[in-house]
């Protein structure tokens, strides 16, 4: 397995904490990631001067815990799928989840990384409803709830 040198988090992105988890917001994908308190833990402490090997000891500390690496390596590799890191001038490869439950155990599984990603969408998609006129596929699109099939149309509103 090839280690990730210095793993470093990218800094053009938005982030807000929200309790333990953190939001961030990639400005040039367009993508919100939420990560859970294991993985925005891990991100905090991408700062490019840490090995894997450190960050395990310093998110140990943390927890006053012992972690396994392997949970870090997951941490890293869901980071970097997500676009979160600077990328590596070396191609990284790591643990699947399912083979890092394994070497974990099923007892810690809860306390695994989790980055959730959604697509923003684009202004005209985030419009709430369609006017009279507009082309609707279903009732719900319509502002007056009238959408007529046919026409492919709104009515009213």
């Amino acid at each position: 397995m090839k280690e990730r040198q210095f793993p470093r988090a990218r800094l053009d992105c938005l982030s807000r904490e929200f309790g333990e988890e953190v939001l961030v917001y990639d400005l040039q994908r367009d993508v919100g990631h939420c990560l859970n308190s294991t993985a925005a833990a891990i991100w905090k402490l991408c700062d490019g001067n840490n090995s894997p090997s450190q960050i395990t000891r310093a998110f140990s500390r943390q927890l006053s815990a012992r972690v396994d690496e392997s949970v870090v390596r997951l941490a890293l590799d869901q980071l970097a799928n997500a676009n979160l890191l600077v990328e590596p001038k070396v191609p990284v490869e790591y643990l699947s989840r399912r083979v890092a439950v394994r070497r974990i155990g099923l007892a810690a599984a809860i306390a695994l990384p989790l980055v959730t990603s959604i697509v923003a969408p684009m202004p005209a998609q985030a419009a709430s409803c369609s006017h009279n006129g507009q082309p609707c596929a279903n009732n719900a699109m319509c502002c007056s709830g009238v959408c007529v099939p046919v026409l492919g149309h709104c009515l009213g509103g």
